[in-house]
C-alpha cells in the first residue's frame, strides 16, 4: 500500500476565509483506523461556520463531518482495507451524566468532528474505530447522507411520533427534508412550511409532500386548522434555525403537542406562557443522533425507501470548493445538498 508524507487539507482560517494547506499524514495508532476521504457533504453547520455565526465554534478549523471514506489501514479486525464506511462524528467522553444514560450524542464534553475538533475536509483522517459505521451495499453518495438523515431520524424518535399524527416541519432545507422523510416513514401525515416557494415545490415534486404552507403568502394558522380538521399538529419540528420562525411556531401546536427544536440559532426564544401552559405542551431539543438512528437510516437507504438522488443537487471538486463555497448558500442556486468529491 502506498505511503504518503503530505496530504492536502482545506482550513477555514476565519469567517469568510478558506486556505488550502499541506499537512502531515495521520499515523496509525492502537484503536484507530486511517481513512481515505472520498465524499464530504456540506452541512448548514459548515455554512454557518464559514459565515461566522455558528455557536460553539473556534478558528482555525478544518470543517466537514458528513463523510464517506474507504479504509486504508485499520487496527480493528471487524473492518477490512478498502471497505467503504461512514462515521458517527460525535466523539463523546463516555462517563458524563449523558453518556451514562447512553446519550453520547449530547455528551457534556462532546467533540463534534469538524466543529469542536478538525474534521474531514482533507484527504486522509485518523478515526477511533468505535465511531466507524459499516453500511453494506451503499455507495459513497449514500454514505455521505447517513449522518444528516440521522439528525431527522433522531428528532422523530425524540418526539415520540406515532402513526397517523400530524407532523409540521418548519424549514425545507436538507435537514428539514430528511426530517419529513423520516416522519413519513414513521407513519405521520407530514405538513411542510417554508417561505421559499421553490423549496416547497421540491417537497411536493421530489418528496411527495402534499400538505404545503407558505406563511409569506397565506395565514399559516388558518391553513393548519383546515389541514388538521382544527386539531392542529400534534408535533411541530423546527428545522429552520430562524428565530422568527421558531417563536411563531408555538401557536401551531395542538393541545398536548410536542415542539422539537432541531435547527440551531444563537438568540433567546420567547413565547406566551399561558398559551403554552394551557396546551400542557412539551418543548424539547434534538441534538445530533445515536447509533440506533444511524442504523435505521442505513436500513432505509439499503431498502430503497430513501433515495440519495433526491437530496444531492450540487457537486464540487475538492480543489475547487474554496472558491465556490459561497455559492452554496445563494438562494438562486437552489442547492439542497452539496457534495465535495475527493480522489
Amino acid at each position: 500500500m502506498p505511503k504518503y508524507k503530505i496530504m492536502r487539507a482545506l482550513i477555514c482560517k476565519e469567517p469568510g476565509i478558506f486556505e488550502y494547506q499541506d499537512l502531515s499524514e495521520p499515523k496509525l495508532e492502537p484503536g484507530y483506523s486511517i481513512l481515505s476521504v472520498k465524499r464530504v457533504g456540506v452541512c448548514g453547520t459548515d455554512i454557518h461556520a464559514f459565515a461566522g455565526n455558528q455557536p460553539f465554534f473556534e478558528y482555525p478549523r478544518i470543517l466537514g463531518h458528513e463523510l464517506a471514506a474507504s479504509i486504508l489501514e485499520t487496527t480493528d479486525p471487524d473492518f477490512e482495507v478498502g471497505e467503504l464506511v461512514t462515521l458517527i462524528p460525535y466523539f463523546n467522553c463516555g462517563d458524563c451524566v449523558a453518556c451514562n444514560q447512553g446519550k453520547g450524542n449530547c455528551c457534556v464534553r462532546i467533540k463534534v468532528y469538524g466543529v469542536h475538533i478538525d474534521g474531514g475536509m482533507r484527504q486522509r483522517i485518523a478515526v477511533p474505530n468505535e465511531y466507524l459505521i459499516k453500511a453494506p451495499g451503499l455507495d459513497l453518495d449514500a454514505l455521505a447522507l447517513v449522518e444528516p438523515l440521522s439528525i431527522g431520524q433522531h428528532a422523530v424518535v425524540r418526539s415520540g411520533l406515532k402513526p397517523g399524527e400530524f407532523a409540521l416541519v418548519v424549514g425545507a432545507g436538507p435537514i428539514g427534508l430528511g426530517l419529513m422523510e423520516m416522519a413519513r416513514l414513521a407513519g405521520a401525515t407530514v405538513i411542510a412550511m417554508d417561505v421559499n416557494a421553490s423549496r416547497l415545490r421540491v417537497c411536493e415534486k421530489q418528496f411527495g409532500i402534499k400538505h404545503l404552507i407558505n406563511p409569506a403568502n397565506e395565514d399559516a394558522f388558518e391553513r393548519l386548522k383546515e389541514m388538521t380538521n382544527a386539531a392542529m399538529p400534534s408535533v411541530v419540528f423546527d428545522a429552520s434555525g430562524s428565530l422568527k420562525a421558531i417563536n411563531q411556531a408555538f401557536q401551531f401546536l395542538a393541545h398536548t403537542g410536542r415542539y422539537v427544536l432541531v435547527g440551531l440559532q444563537k438568540e433567546y426564544i420567547s413565547f406566551s406562557h399561558p398559551e403554552f401552559h394551557k396546551r400542557e405542551a412539551t418543548l424539547m431539543s434534538s441534538r445530533n443522533a445515536s447509533k440506533q438512528d444511524f442504523a435505521q437510516v442505513i436500513s432505509y437507504l439499503q431498502s430503497g425507501q430513501v433515495n440519495p438522488a433526491h437530496y444531492i443537487t450540487h457537486r464540487y471538486d475538492f480543489e475547487a470548493i474554496a472558491e465556490n463555497f459561497k455559492q452554496i448558500s445563494l438562494p438562486e442556486n437552489a442547492c439542497i445538498k452539496a457534495i465535495i468529491e475527493l480522489d
